[in-house]
């Protein structure tokens, strides 16, 4: 999603809704971005209004084009961080939640440098909402290694269902 930004119209729109500072030399800043998209709901539904259609239609065009190669690739991956909430769940065959104890997910976000933290969480489903809607739910816990082994399980599980 965030190579959307470097689209032209998706910058002008931005940048007449929020002004020139979110794109400093025409490069769009999404920390600033993100500044205002959290700081009211009708931005954060305008931003997401934008995004979210682009999004879909990237997955349904790059899906069509993965599954004419051939031979075809036993899986494709697409993280989608708002899958649920944004109504994008009926694009994939299935779906997988990473989830992991709410400290951890603060530590890493904060990490990230995420401002705003609570704000984010709050325009998300809970974990537990997540992982009952998902077909597959990953524990990301421990370390990389171990999600790797988790993550070769689900898809080993796909690729069996796919024969």
């Amino acid at each position: 999603m965030h190579e959307l930004y470097a689209d032209p119209e998706v910058r002008a729109a931005v940048v007449a809704r929020w002004g020139p500072g979110v794109a400093p030399g025409g490069t769009i800043d999404r920390a600033a971005v993100a500044r205002h998209a959290f700081a009211a709901p009708a931005d954060r539904a305008w931003l997401e209004g934008l995004l979210w259609p682009l999004v879909g239609a990237r997955v349904a065009a790059w899906r069509a084009v993965e599954a004419a190669r051939t031979p075809p690739p036993p899986a494709l991956v697409v993280e989608t961080p708002l899958l649920f909430e944004a109504g994008l769940a009926n694009l994939y065959d299935a779906t997988l939640v990473v989830i992991a104890d709410e400290g951890i997910r603060a530590q890493r976000a904060a990490a990230r440098g995420h401002a705003v933290i609570a704000e984010r969480t709050a325009r998300q489903l809970t974990q537990e909402e997540k992982a009952a809607r998902a077909d597959h739910v990953v524990r990301n816990d421990r370390d990389l290694a171990a999600l790797e082994q988790e993550l070769a399980h689900v898809l080993e599980k796909l690729s069996a269902t796919t024969r």
